[in-house]
């Protein structure tokens, strides 16, 4: 256990061991799987002509200083200061980056960023569980060549038996495989270690004069070698995405104390093998072990690869509940697999999708090698999205001047973007993958926001204003019955759709009533004491307001127990709740081209129904009809 010291000056919690072998199962699989195949895809570009010392020295210095630069400076220094309370990721720092302007247009200009960035990081998502987990199987290769031609199937079905343990949730996947990282880590480190003794002037790379004489000798071939360098620092994002789940301190200091170190040693490892044996550059990781070392060490290599997807897909789980609390994708089921910590979640549509992207991706390509090509541009491509919010950000939440901002941030958009034109080199290779991906995504969330938006005009435009709604209630001689009615309404001004259509119908309406608005707030948790919101608009009749974050879950029944302190007489034994269930038609004049429309109603076919996202027991509700022309 270790205590860790505030930006503050204050003293917070202290680490302990188990959080920081959860956070080395969770968080640094990703990038701690790298070494199987980043510093080979970065030589490949120079074996036609065998490769010189300074090649060697010269991918080593990029992908050090890639790794000091991209993820220590900029992600561990900088960017996980940026926590939104305690919640990390891009659609967190696009909510702080928003904050930080009150321009509308400008605002829209962050969302898409934010939104950009998010889809680009559920294709990593797709992507990573597939070359990683091929990359170690193809071990295989190297240590009984004649299982090679079941590379693809056992990968597969490891791919299966990753996913289909999710539901269990981060927090116990990451007392499963912390130990398993942590022996990784350390592997990586000692085979490293050993290789670099044989040839110590390796470490000569550490300086950056290697990766400029490296860049001037080579100009156009090393720039797309920067396409693969980048493969080193893959996961980085991940990082932040995770922070919700364990917290910035412990994440900090597993990369400043060990992984890092280890990852070093590991890449500087393998330059010393190739140094002293050329033909090693077949495979340089796996070669560094001794013969009979070789196939345990596909056995660790493998499990590491499944752990190295876990980061992402934890990470999209998070992202997942963002967009929805944020409206840009429909209601699905977000199961809670922790009674403590709030961020640790489960999304079995989600689980569902990525299953399924990673599989067929393995199918498609068959190799890591083909698959590599398809990596870099969704990272490199959510790194400049980040860039970009984090300028924002930082000017609001820590009060830097534009000039700072500009300084700092756009210098790492600057490595970030050099790094983003490499990988559109190998677009006609397999790097339209992630782009077709982030398209589609963004073709869903755009449609979503654009068709609830639609359906809200419509509702407003086809409601009667609650005020003249109560003017009237008292001359109507409306009928009340006994009971309470819970109508719940996105537009608390207008009285809800299934309200008229109850008086209409039922020519009656309840002696206790109220409307209830879920809102969303631009942060990730609402302090029970700012919650609920109650206003009496007449006798009986009471506007409730609930606020969420983006990363809470919302629970109306709960929530509607608090009322009790607030004043309002609440029996949950004599609750009705009243929904009104949307019938789409197309308007004779569409607001939305045939495919959006299209896109739309197979997304509203298939949201996960209010009662089950609202946690609204079935047996007290009422659904009316309610046609709505978009």
């Amino acid at each position: 256990m270790s205590v860790v010291a505030s930006a503050h000056g204050g003293v917070r919690a202290p680490v302990r061991a188990s959080a920081l072998l959860a956070v080395l199962g969770i968080v640094y699989g990703d990038i701690g799987t790298s070494p199987l195949y980043a510093f080979k895809a970065s030589l490949d570009h120079f074996t036609s002509e065998g490769v010189a010392e300074f090649e060697i020295l010269g991918i080593l210095s990029l992908i050090f200083w890639a790794l000091i630069i991209v993820v220590t400076l900029k992600y561990v220094v900088l960017v996980m200061r940026a926590d939104n309370r305690g919640e990390g990721g891009i659609l967190a720092l696009m909510a702080l980056a928003q904050r930080a302007t009150s321009d509308g247009r400008g605002r829209a200009v962050l969302t898409i960023i934010g939104i950009i960035g998010a889809c680009l990081f559920f294709g990593d998502g797709i992507i990573t569980p597939a070359v990683s987990v091929l990359s170690a199987v193809e071990g295989l290769e190297v240590s009984a060549p004649n299982l090679q031609p079941y590379v693809v199937p056992i990968a597969c079905a490891v791919i299966m038996g990753l996913f289909a343990v999710q539901y269990r949730g981060t927090g116990k996947v990451g007392r499963i495989f912390g130990p398993v990282m942590a022996v990784w880590f350390a592997v990586l480190g000692l085979m490293g270690l050993y290789q670099i003794v044989q040839q110590p002037h390796v470490l000569a790379a550490l300086s950056p004069h290697h990766l400029v004489l490296f860049c001037i000798r080579h100009g156009w071939l090393a720039f797309v070698a920067l396409g693969s360098v980048v493969l080193a620092v893959t996961g980085a994002e991940a990082l932040y995405a995770d922070m919700g789940h364990f917290g910035a301190a412990p994440i900090r200091r597993a990369w400043m104390w060990f992984v890092l170190p280890c990852l070093v040693l590991n890449y500087f490892g393998q330059g010393a093998l190739i140094l002293e044996h050329p033909s090693a550059i077949a495979n340089p990781f796996f070669l560094m072990a001794t013969p009979n070392m070789r196939l345990p060490l596909v056995v660790l290599a493998t499990a590491a690869t499944v752990i190295a997807s876990q980061a992402l897909i934890s990470g999209a789980y998070s992202i997942a509940r963002q967009c929805m609390q944020m409206n840009f994708l429909p209601r699905m089921t977000v199961t809670h697999t922790s009674i403590t910590e709030e961020g640790q979640i489960y999304v079995p549509q989600v689980n569902t999708a990525l299953f399924l992207g990673v599989i067929l991706l393995v199918l498609a390509f068959r190799s890591s090698d083909a698959l590599t090509a398809a990596y870099g541009i969704a990272v490199t491509g959510t790194f400049i999205c980040t860039c970009i919010l984090a300028a924002f950000a930082f000017r609001r939440r820590f009060g830097w001047s534009r000039p700072a901002a500009v300084a700092v941030f756009g210098g790492f958009f600057l490595v970030d973007a050099v790094f983003f034109a490499a990988n559109l080199l190998k677009v006609p290779e397999g790097g339209w993958v992630p782009l077709v991906i982030g398209l589609f995504l963004m073709a869903l969330m755009t449609s979503w926001k654009r068709g609830r938006d639609l359906m809200l005009a419509r509702w407003k435009q086809d409601s009667l204003p609650l005020a003249s709604f109560l003017k009237r209630l008292p001359q109507s001689r409306t009928l009340r019955v006994p009971g309470m009615a819970v109508f719940l309404t996105g537009t608390p001004d207008y009285v809800p759709a299934a309200l008229l259509h109850n008086l209409k119908h039922n020519k009656v309406l309840h002696e206790k009533v109220l409307f209830v608005t879920v809102t969303n707030l631009d942060e990730p948790e609402v302090p029970a004491e700012r919650r609920t919101e109650v206003t009496e608009l007449a006798s009986g009749i009471h506007r409730v307001i609930l606020r969420y974050g983006f990363m809470e879950s919302p629970n109306i029944p709960r929530a509607l127990e608090d009322l009790r302190h607030l004043g309002v007489d609440y029996d949950p034994m004599q609750v009705s709740y009243f929904l009104g269930r949307e019938v789409l038609v197309r308007a004779l004049v569409p607001k939305l081209p045939m495919w959006r429309l299209w896109l739309f109603l197979v997304m509203v076919r298939n949201a996960v129904p209010a009662t089950v996202f609202f946690r609204i027991p079935s047996d007290r509700v009422v659904e009316l009809g309610v046609r709505v022309a978009i």
